[in-house]
């Protein structure tokens, strides 16, 4: 008699602990599955606050490169690209007038590249640097917002610049435009 006793309260806790085992996965899995709808509604919230109700129009002018050293396509993809972006995530339209609810230009400042690590006396890593200077006028608030953005990308020291600038071309402009939307639309 006293090991059917002891046979179950042994079974007991082996049902309590796969009990509890099944409920700690099927809480993990929700998570799982539903963390990234809440992640996603509370991190990209381009359309809402952070553009006045009253601001319909954007012109995104070339921007300029003034860098010492120039890539000659930059200016234009990342003019491209943010117009692109703008169009696609807030409900402002582009505009070619020369009154816009606001106007945005950018300055490329810097494009610099560095030695960033060393071993063995070869140079191991490179360091491409570019940063953009944005001004926002936002005429009919009378106000000028200016921003600086700036990125460094890594490459293996055994490529050359244009290697690198071949290879990092996608990441650069995709990198710095959404650094600048976030700058201009979420006040990152």
């Amino acid at each position: 008699m006293k090991n059917k006793i002891k046979l179950s309260h042994k079974t007991q806790d082996t049902v309590k602990k796969e009990f509890l085992g099944l409920t700690v996965v099927l809480f993990v899995t929700c998570a799982l599955f539903l963390a990234p709808s809440f992640i996603s509604c509370n991190i990209y919230k381009f359309n809402e606050a952070t553009i006045p109700d009253s601001i319909k129009t954007v012109k995104v002018n070339f921007f300029q490169n003034r860098a010492r050293l120039v890539n000659p396509e930059l200016g234009h993809r990342l003019t491209d690209k943010l117009r692109q972006k703008i169009i696609g995530q807030t409900r402002l339209s582009q505009s070619n007038s020369d009154n816009p609810d606001w106007e945005i230009n950018g300055v490329i400042v810097e494009y610099s590249f560095s030695t960033s690590a060393i071993s063995g006396q070869q140079v191991a890593t490179n360091r491409l640097t570019v940063g953009v200077h944005i001004t926002v006028n936002k005429h009919k608030e009378d106000k000028t917002d200016e921003y600086d953005v700036s990125r460094s990308f890594e490459f293996k020291g055994d490529q050359s610049f244009q290697q690198a600038e071949a290879t990092l071309g996608e990441e650069i402009v995709r990198s710095l435009t959404d650094e600048i939307f976030n700058k201009l639309f979420s006040n990152w």
